[in-house]
């Protein structure tokens, strides 16, 4: 059976992506930042998983306002890297696991979740740049396979938080009853703080954010009972992307121990948080 091994949440900002892509992570701007991430880095290259099933939201790139899903999940073999505007990020394509996708599909579906799927999808610097904060230099290829799974945090109305986590609870039992034997990690990604348009562009609520990074680990349900309006009151209007988290953190058991955790502010206008969480009883009961 399929075992879910760790979680880890994260900031997607594109910018992180351009300073990796462009040799600028050791310059004054980036350095501490960067060298922030070294030590889950080392953690999670010594513990491989097969598949990370990656929790991300398109900005307007795959998906635009035409057809919003609220939870879809992509089948596809592979996915190409999105042009955002300025190019393709010069990293490897996307290799899926579509075998494992279509499971989830199935069982999330059975479990009353109403899901979309991409048979064809270009992953955007929402799904990139979190592969690339695990994994810096992929080389030729990433070192997993990846199943891509997006939430509407662009178009009102937004799934709850509560129902995100309701959903990652239903997403850690799907994994678990996969039948292969995999090492699967679930990454939630998105946020901190930040707005980026509007009288509050630039807003950065530190007290929220860690707040956010202590109470994901200890008490979940409390995020979870927070409504929209509280996510943005406090968090700006894209930090409401934090609900994509407590998809990760609701896959995971509680059985669970804190590996990192960093929190940088800023990255260009928006705070920087991660943390990684290794999961003790990601395996189904027998």
């Amino acid at each position: 059976m399929a075992e879910i091994i760790w979680g880890f949440g994260t900031s997607h900002v594109p910018s992180i992506g351009a300073a990796m892509d462009h040799g600028k992570t050791q310059t004054p701007y980036w350095k501490a930042l960067f060298d922030s991430y070294a030590p889950a880095r080392q953690w999670m290259a010594e513990h491989r998983p097969d598949v990370v099933v990656i929790v991300y939201n398109d900005h307007a790139n795959a998906v635009d306002l035409d057809l919003v899903p609220t939870f879809a999940l992509g089948t596809a073999e592979s996915y190409e890297v999105a042009d955002e505007g300025w190019g393709r990020r010069p990293v490897p394509p996307v290799i899926g696991a579509p075998e494992l996708s279509e499971h989830l599909v199935r069982e999330l579906v059975d479990d009353s979740f109403d899901i979309a799927t991409f048979n064809r999808l270009d992953t955007d610097h929402g799904l990139t740049v979190p592969l690339s904060v695990y994994c810096p230099d992929p080389g030729e290829a990433w070192p997993c396979t990846v199943v891509p799974l997006l939430v509407n945090v662009i178009q009102y109305p937004q799934p709850t938080a509560a129902r995100c986590h309701a959903l990652g609870k239903a997403l850690g039992r799907a994994i678990r009853s996969f039948p292969q034997d995999l090492k699967v990690a679930v990454f939630g990604t998105g946020g901190m703080s930040h707005q980026l348009a509007g009288a509050r562009a630039g807003l950065i609520n530190t007290e929220f954010d860690r707040m956010f990074l202590q109470t994901i680990e200890t008490d979940p349900e409390k995020l979870a009972a927070l409504t929209r309006e509280d996510y943005i009151r406090e968090a700006g209007t894209e930090g409401i992307e934090m609900i994509m988290w407590l998809v990760m953190r609701g896959a995971l058991s509680d059985d669970i121990t804190r590996v990192h955790e960093t929190y940088h502010v800023p990255a260009s206008n928006t705070a920087v948080g991660a943390a990684l969480f290794e999961d003790h009883g990601g395996k189904a009961a027998a």
